[in-house]
C-alpha cells in the first residue's frame, strides 16, 4: 500500500518511518515535514540514512497531491483538522496521532483546547485506535483517531477494572512519568539539559488535555497529574481507585488483568510492578496491580514507549487491524535491554 507520512520530522514521525520502512504492505512514497522541507532524512535523522538514503523531506502540501492509500498524520494538535476532511473524501484511510480527532463533543474539545473544532462533523465517525478495546470497530476504519500516550497507559491499566465495576468512577487519581521525548521535538525550556538533568517536575496541573479523551474512554472522573522525567523516553503509570468490591484481593486483580488481556499481543500482566524502561525499544505495554485491603485502594500500573505503544506503534497496530493485516506486522514485541 502507498502511504505517507505527514510531520515525519518529528519524533513520531521518524518513528513512523522507522516502522513503515520494514512492514511489509506498506511503501512510504511521501515523507513531510514544515520545517525540514527539501532537507533529507538523512541528514535529519541518521538514525534513518539506511533506510532511506537519498529521500527529503517534502511540504505538507504534496498530500493532496499524490495519489494515496493511507496517510499517518503526525501533526501538532490541531493541525490535522486542516488535512483529514480532503483526504477522507478522497478515500484515503487516514490514521490521525495528534488529538483533533480523538474526543466526541466539539464543545468539550473547545473547553480543553481552546479553540473552535473545524470539521466537527468528523468527530463522531472517527473510531478511538486503541485496538484493545475498540478492534471490532477499528474494522474497514477510514478515519482513526491514534490515543494519547497518557491515555494509553492510563486507560490499560484502569480499563478492566472500571469495565468490571470493581472501582469507583470518582475519585480516581492517575500520577504519569513520562520521557522527554513525549514533549516533541521543539525547544522549550523544561527540556534543557540544564534544567531536565537529575530533576523531575510536574505539569499541567489540573488541567492536562488528555484528561478528557481518558474520562471519555474509561466513564470515569479521575484528576490526571503528568510529570516530566531525565530519560528520553518511556512512561509509567501509577493510578488509585477505591475499590468497590470489598473482595477484591491482589491474585484477584491480577487474574482479572490476565483474564482481559490473555489474546493480546502487546499487553504483558505481570505480578512485578512494572519499570519504566521494560517496554522502551517496543510496542508493548506491561501492567499490574496491587490491592490495599487496608485503606481499600487499588493501584493500577502501567508502562509504555511513549513514542512506540504511545504513538507510532499504536498507529501502526490500528493500521494493521483497519487494513486486515496481520495485527502484528511491522511491530517489535521485544525492548531494548539494557
Amino acid at each position: 500500500m502507498r502511504v505517507a507520512v505527514v510531520g515525519a520530522s518529528g519524533y513520531a514521525g521518524q518513528e513512523l518511518l522507522r516502522l513503515l520502512a520494514t512492514h511489509p504492505e506498506m511503501e512510504v512514497v511521501l515523507a513531510t515535514g514544515e520545517s525540514a522541507a527539501g532537507t533529507s532524512i538523512a541528514e535529519h535523522a541518521p538514525a534513518l540514512a539506511a533506510l532511506y538514503p537519498s529521500e527529503t523531506f517534502a511540504p505538507t502540501s504534496e498530500v493532496l497531491e499524490h495519489q494515496l492509500d493511507a496517510v499517518f498524520l503526525a501533526l501538532p494538535h490541531g493541525q490535522s483538522q486542516r488535512w483529514v476532511p480532503e483526504l477522507v473524501e478522497a478515500g484515503v484511510a487516514v490514521f490521525d496521532l495528534g488529538a483533533d480527532f480523538r474526543l466526541r463533543d466539539p464543545l468539550v474539545y473547545a473547553e480543553w483546547y481552546g479553540s473552535t473544532h473545524s470539521a466537527p462533523v468528523l468527530l463522531a465517525p472517527a473510531v478511538y485506535g486503541l485496538v484493545e478495546r475498540h478492534r471490532g470497530e477499528l474494522a474497514g476504519a477510514r478515519l482513526v483517531a491514534v490515543p494519547g500516550c497518557y491515555p494509553t497507559a492510563s486507560v490499560l491499566a484502569l480499563g478492566p477494572f472500571v469495565d468490571a465495576g470493581l472501582i469507583e468512577a470518582q475519585g480516581i487519581v492517575v500520577n504519569a512519568l513520562s520521557g522527554a521525548s513525549g514533549a516533541g521535538r521543539g525547544l522549550n525550556e523544561r527540556l534543557h539539559f540544564s534544567r531536565l538533568a537529575s530533576n523531575a517536575e510536574a505539569y499541567s496541573l489540573l488541567r492536562h488535555r488528555h484528561t478528557p479523551e481518558m474520562q471519555q474512554e474509561l466513564g470515569v472522573e479521575l484528576l490526571f497529574t503528568p510529570h516530566l522525567v531525565p530519560v528520553a523516553r518511556g512512561m509509567l503509570v501509577s493510578a488509585y481507585a477505591r475499590v468497590r468490591d470489598a473482595e477484591l484481593t491482589t491474585e484477584r486483580a491480577l487474574e482479572v488483568l490476565r483474564a482481559a488481556y490473555a489474546p493480546e499481543p502487546f499487553v504483558v500482566v505481570t505480578e512485578t510492578p512494572p519499570t519504566l524502561k521494560d517496554p522502551v525499544g517496543s510496542n508493548l505495554c506491561f501492567v499490574s496491580a496491587r490491592v490495599d485491603e487496608r485503606t481499600g485502594w487499588l493501584v493500577a500500573m502501567s508502562s509504555i514507549d511513549n513514542l512506540l505503544k504511545g504513538a507510532a506503534g499504536q498507529a501502526v497496530q490500528a493500521f494493521n487491524v483497519a487494513l486486515g493485516f496481520e495485527e502484528t506486522l511491522g511491530l517489535p514485541r521485544a525492548g531494548v535491554t539494557p
